[in-house]
């Protein structure tokens, strides 16, 4: 149901201050014990969405809603106005979808609001490790390609290597513990929904106690060899045939500022350093994910 709004009430409207009034950590513990809130924006990440997540409610500027434009076309449709448009997935006739004035939405957010519409959706409980490799080698194919993130905290970042991922033959990606939330704000965002289409977890264990990191044992135990992407001079060339063959591959990147530590470079069955020209020493981690992905992934 669309709710015409000349301004934003939270005291009228409580689910507004979703979108405008809440921190990332407030959504995530909207609901304890069950899993809380994330923010999907523009309509095509929503759209990547429905289907998977409960959305709760959507607030969207009044101009998008009416305008001749992809975004707004696409909005109609998941909203399912016209008969022609109800095809596919679509928002719950039950969601109320809240239709303010561009200018009132911009005030209030900080920025100039351009991005369509906000979701906001009901989290699921998290996949753990086993199920996620268990939905990984599910198949019949015998060839698998799966991308580890240890300790990339920036959202920009993740949310560019799920994009990269999904677009280069990647089945999956794990995560360690201390890794950005994919379903964080920007990390959606910059992904252009792929967080939805490409299978993920945090791994618990994925973090060195006594020398040891049953993260990376149970990845080994799973079938995986690991590469890891690290500056090193002892490396693989990233075009080495012995990476190609190999049946079940896990690439494995670092932190955006200090990269992998040294013990799980060490752990690893390989490592390979993207040559630099120019003097220049390394790549963000994104732009490096593309390359390592591009040659590495499941083609």
């Amino acid at each position: 149901m669309i709710v015409e709004i000349s301004k934003i009430d939270v005291e009228r409207y409580p689910e507004l201050a979703w979108f405008m009034s809440r921190r990332e950590s407030d959504l995530f513990h909207a609901f304890e014990p069950a899993p809380g809130i994330f923010i999907a924006e523009s309509p095509k990440v929503i759209e990547r969405a429905l289907g998977q997540y409960e959305v709760l409610a959507v607030l969207a500027a009044r101009e998008d809603l009416a305008a001749d434009s992809s975004d707004g076309r696409l909005l109609r449709r998941l909203l399912g106005s016209g008969a022609e448009d109800k095809i596919g997935q679509m928002i719950p006739e039950g969601v109320n979808v809240y239709a303010a004035p561009r200018a009132e939405l911009s005030r209030l957010s900080g920025f100039i609001y351009s991005r369509g519409a906000l979701a906001a959706m009901r989290r699921k409980e998290a996949a753990g490790a086993d199920s996620f490799y268990q939905k990984i080698l599910g198949g019949t194919d015998k060839r698998h390609r799966i991308a580890v993130l240890c300790e990339v905290v920036n959202p920009t970042n993740t949310g560019a290597i799920f994009r990269s991922a999904a677009a280069l033959g990647i089945e999956g990606i794990l995560l360690s513990p201390d890794c950005c939330d994919p379903l964080y704000r920007r990390a959606i965002r910059v992904s252009m929904g792929t967080v939805f289409q490409i299978p993920w977890a945090f791994d618990p264990d994925f973090s060195w106690e006594d020398g040891k990191n049953a993260g990376l044992e149970k990845l080994k135990a799973y079938g995986f060899r690991t590469v890891s992407m690290a500056l090193k001079n002892d490396t693989v060339p990233i075009d080495d045939p012995a990476l190609k063959a190999e049946e079940r591959l896990a690439i494995v990147l670092g932190n955006e500022g200090s990269g992998l530590p040294d013990r799980m470079v060490e752990a690893s069955d390989y490592t390979v350093m993207i040559p630099m020209a120019a003097g220049v020493d390394s790549l963000n981690v994104a732009a490096a994910s593309a390359l390592a992905f591009w040659e590495l992934g499941r083609k």
